[in-house]
């Protein structure tokens, strides 16, 4: 997709300046009703815009992308925001969508011959004679077996080969990655718990959880730095979650940074004040105040 996108927040006109992006095309996307902008731009954000500049670079008609996001919205379960959820293409003058099996026309449905044909040659995304919307659904079963067999307390392995049978029949699935990680990390396979949390966030990449679980593995291997990343990306992406400042917090202290572990230490007790969580939270919060009264310390909190 080009140029590789910064993570992070950004303002109108950083948005304007990272994707080289008129304001007039910018209100052009927002008055067609492909894009409603946020007051603050996230990474998915800017994803969105590249593949809606991408597009209109190469002539679709504004209201053929319009028409062909509200129809996978429709026809694949679970996708809510297409322009960053799936990977969309041009296709001629038409819209494409990338799917594990090829490329599917997002209007139709139909399937594409290759990447450089946009010739439709089969009917509503088949593979192997079955429509992709009943593998999504499909997929959707087993997931839900996964949770039930985990909630019932069975054997791992089941649960792993029912979230294994949902990634059979949809390999971006990110929240199967994610299950069968934490089933892998509590029996201390982390090497392998780490390659499904990595594979989540390739499916995707805006997946809270998949980051904070990534940092706890990285965080285990003593590789602080990477911990401390994927614990920021988390909050990013979701600003309220407690468990991702309780652990930042405690990332900070282990690396001797006791003003950015007391920041996070506040952050988390206004999240969480009841928990059992929250007593260690104030008593390690305690301990830091005494330790940088006086002002002995002095790195920057963030």
């Amino acid at each position: 997709m080009g140029a590789v996108i910064p993570s992070g927040t950004y303002s109108r006109s950083q948005v304007r300046r990272i994707l080289k992006i008129r304001e007039n095309r910018l209100r052009s996307f927002e008055r067609n009703g492909l894009y409603e902008s946020p007051n603050q731009f996230g990474f998915s954000d800017l994803v969105a815009l590249k593949v809606l500049q991408r597009l209109r670079q190469d002539r679709v008609p504004a209201n053929r992308i319009k028409d062909s996001l509200s129809s996978l919205s429709r026809k694949l379960p679970g996708i809510e925001r297409p322009l960053s959820q799936l990977k969309i293409v041009p296709e001629g003058r038409r819209v494409a969508v990338e799917l594990p099996n090829g490329r599917m026309e997002a209007l139709t449905g139909q399937m594409l011959l290759d990447f450089e044909t946009p010739r439709p040659v089969a009917p509503l995304s088949h593979t192997a004679g079955r429509p992709m919307v009943e593998r999504l659904q499909e997929a959707e079963s087993w997931f839900r077996r996964g949770l039930d067999l985990e909630q019932q307390g069975a054997d791992d392995d089941a649960a792993i080969e029912a979230y294994g049978h949902a990634l059979e029949l949809n390999p971006e699935a990110a929240g199967a990655w994610v299950n069968i990680g934490t089933l892998r990390y509590r029996r201390g396979e982390l090497e392998q718990a780490e390659r499904c949390y990595r594979q989540a966030l390739s499916s995707s990449p805006n997946y809270p959880l998949a980051h904070f679980n990534l940092g706890n593995i990285c965080e285990e291997l003593s590789r602080f730095d990477e911990a401390i990343n994927h614990y920021k990306l988390a909050l990013r992406l979701q600003p309220s979650y407690a468990d991702a400042h309780y652990n930042l917090a405690l990332a900070f202290e282990r690396r001797g940074e006791a003003m950015r572990a007391a920041k996070h230490w506040r952050e988390y007790l206004q999240l969480d004040s009841t928990s059992p969580w929250a007593r260690i939270a104030r008593q390690q919060l305690g301990v830091l105040l005494q330790i940088t009264q006086g002002g002995r310390q002095t790195d920057n909190a963030v």
